[in-house]
Formats: C-alpha cells, structure tokens, sequence
C-alpha cells in the first residue's frame, strides 16, 4: 500500500469512510486529525472545507489540502516567518498576512543564553518549527530541537529569495521521498546541474539560495511554475531543460 493515498475530491460535512482511514490495532497509535477535518461524536469524521483528502498510512494520519483556504498553524509544523518586532523576551514574526503574530522565545536558538541570544532585526527571516498552536492563543515557534537541542537546520536564514507556493506543494516538498510521495523530480533535475540549498515552510513559502541571483531565480521559477500547471515528473524534466538552457 502507499504510504500516502489520495481520494480526489471531499466537501464539507460529508462522512470521510472508515474504509479510506489508516488501519487501527491495539498497538498502533491513535488517528491524528490535520487541517480542514473535524471529529464528531461518536466516531465520524467530517470535512470543514472542500479539497483534495490526504491519507498518510505509516503516520496515521489524515488531512484536506484547500489551496484557496489560509495556512492554519498546526504543532511540528516547519514554517518560515518574518521578524516584525522584539519585545523583552519573544521576537513577534508574521507567518503569514492572515494570522496573528507567532511568538519566537529569544532563548529558542540551538546553544544561546541571555548575553548570547540573537539580534534579529525586523525584516530577518527565520526557518523554525511550531511548539504551540491554539486558536486561544498566539502561535509559538522555536529554531532548536526541543529534544535534542541542536538547531537541525533552523534558525535565522541569510540572503538567498522567499517565493510563494501552495499549501499542497508545500507539503509535496517536505515529503521524505518526493519523487515517489510527492510526484516532483524538479529540485533533483536542477541539482544535477547547478548547487542550491532550500527551506520550505509548510506555511506556502519557500528559501532559495545559491551562488547568484540568477540560479535563485531558475529554481524559484521553476517551484512556481510547477506548482501553478501541476507538471507531472516529464514536463518537469522538460521545463527543467528549458531554464538550464537559457542560463
């Protein structure tokens, strides 16, 4: 079985089947609900929005994409934000226009103590990873492992291009294999010919940087132009080509 399965299409309020759902023992762990389901009582489990439904088997876990509804902070989520402001112990940072300011600790930095906590001006872009989400409270985030400590990649990023995505091709990006899970090859073509490194943040952003601005282009460009016709693995190829071919 695949790990992550798709049924096309689902709408609000109708009754997801137990069918489609991953299979439950007395071993395995509870069904993790993500953005746009909702459990209702008993055991039913309905749609709040239209969208595409996501069925993730080995992580049991199970969610809408609806690329025309906001990003919806949700715990363990990667993110990219944007420092607004500095208060005495948060830096206050936009995750996107839609949402509340999330609150990023000045001591959430792999190694930092008071003397030593970062100095993020507004405007610094930070790659972190949600620690709380409610719809109480403002979302929070850190830029370390909370187990471990170390920063795993996060943390303030410098120079390089944001450029908007999907929320859908967002999490294509993040997917462990995303030429068999996510259906894209179009980072891996591109590497074969020019070094880049990225950050996709599940919130429909991603972090291009390589050795100049026109190879930060070519790969931003080619993200959206992939995510906008929804090129299958040989038109990425072929667009790929394309934008390598007048570089």
């Amino acid at each position: 079985m695949a790990q992550v399965a798709v049924q096309t299409l689902v709408l609000p309020g109708e009754e997801i089947s137990p069918d489609i759902l991953p299979a439950q023992s007395n071993s395995s762990g509870p069904l993790k609900l993500g953005p746009g389901l909702r459990h209702v009582p008993p055991s039913s489990i309905t749609p709040m929005v239209a969208g595409s439904l996501f069925v993730d088997h080995k992580k049991k876990a199970i969610w809408v994409e609806n690329n025309t509804g906001r990003y919806i902070p949700q715990v363990n989520d990667v993110v990219l934000a944007t420092v607004h402001h500095s208060s005495t112990d948060f830096f206050h940072c936009s995750i996107t226009p839609h949402t509340t300011f999330a609150q990023l600790p000045h001591l959430a930095f792999e190694g930092v103590s008071k003397k030593t906590r970062p100095q993020l001006a507004t405007g610094s872009l930070v790659y972190g990873k949600v620690s709380s989400a409610s719809k109480h409270m403002d979302p929070e985030i850190v830029c370390h492992n909370t187990s471990t400590g170390k920063s795993d990649g996060m943390g303030e990023l410098k120079g390089g291009m944001v450029f908007d995505i999907s929320l859908a091709m967002a999490r294509r990006l993040l997917t462990a294999k995303q030429t068999e899970e996510g259906g894209l090859s179009v980072l891996e073509d591109i590497a074969e010919k020019l070094p880049f490194e990225v950050a996709v943040g599940r919130n429909g952003r991603v972090w291009v940087n390589s050795a100049g601005v026109k190879e930060t282009l070519l790969v931003g460009n080619a993200l959206q132009e992939t995510d906008l016709h929804n090129l299958n693995l040989d038109e990425q190829k072929k667009l790929v080509k394309k934008l390598l071919k007048s570089y």
